[in-house]
């Protein structure tokens, strides 16, 4: 680590009030914060000494695969990133996190995958309907569909299969679960649950893009031991985890590589970008606490 200011490159697309809280948390922390803007980004591998030099990179992309590829470029050289390629891939991509979490004995809501619109069909016949069809990757609720019934399986794969694009190449589906109106959103950080919301609508996708109320989630030892061990599943780092309560306990939904947070300061009371940035800051040594 060089003297004096610790250097933190903020990859980003724009700058959303996450990206404005970060930098003042970081500066609060002594930080100097050098702004990468993605759209402008380029590098040639033969020069990588050439990347602007930073300490640690906070990737905060609205692109999954932006983050993945330049945390790949900056990791070449041994800068940390937060969070690692590795572990922004495998959260984006819904089949390899329902396979990590399965892996680690974390409960969590199964998934069956196919490959053509026959095989899906048969599947979910077995599965039993109402179900979930999803895109192996995507966000913010986006292309999620709720399957009641056979003809309903019929008409989506139809959609799925005329559109013949890369998200919708396989058929990964899951069983409803019926939550009621809320879910929840833990957010884990370096190994610690710091927060978490309920997310309530009326609409069974309780994402907060989508018009859900976000409301303080006690955060109880269950809670924090799923939404832990969901992290480590994925690589720890700084993820956002999404639950169910079922009768039987918690289940994770979901896990979230880029974590967004806008929403839940207020509700919770925890100033999670004080925290993010002061993990940030831990991976190069530069402070011990939040």
């Amino acid at each position: 680590m060089t003297s004096g200011a610790p250097i933190v490159g903020l990859l980003h697309t724009i700058i959303r009030k996450e990206e404005k809280m970060l930098l003042t948390e970081l500066q609060q922390l002594g930080a100097h914060v050098v702004m990468i803007p993605d759209r402008e980004f380029s590098c040639n591998t033969g020069s990588l000494h050439e990347i602007q030099p930073v300490e640690v990179l906070l990737c905060r992309s609205m692109s999954q695969w932006r983050n993945v590829y330049a945390s790949r470029l900056w990791q070449a050289i041994g800068t940390p990133c937060v969070n690692s390629a590795d572990l922004v891939d495998l959260c984006g991509d819904k089949l390899r996190t329902t396979l990590a979490l399965r892996s680690h004995g974390v409960p969590h809501v199964p998934a069956g995958l196919a490959f053509t619109s026959e095989a899906a069909l048969e599947l979910m016949d077995r599965m039993g309907y109402p179900l979930v069809v999803k895109p192996l990757q995507g966000s913010w609720g986006r292309l999620i569909g709720k399957i009641n019934d056979r003809d309903a399986a019929e008409s989506i794969l139809d959609h799925k299969e005329a559109i013949g694009s890369a998200p919708h190449a396989a058929v990964y589906v899951q069983p409803f679960v019926d939550k009621g109106p809320r879910d929840i959103r833990a957010f884990v950080i370096g190994g610690e649950c710091i927060a978490a919301i309920y997310r309530t609508g009326t609409h069974w996708k309780t994402n907060t893009a989508l018009g859900a109320t976000a409301s303080n989630c006690p955060v109880d030892n269950k809670l924090a031991d799923i939404s832990v061990h969901a992290a480590i599943a994925v690589g720890g780092g700084a993820v956002a985890v999404d639950l169910f309560e079922t009768p039987d306990g918690y289940v994770v939904n979901e896990v979230n590589g880029t974590m967004e947070f806008r929403n839940s300061i207020e509700p919770t009371g925890v100033n999670i970008p004080a925290y993010l940035a002061a993990y940030a800051l831990r991976q190069i040594g530069s402070v011990t606490t939040t």
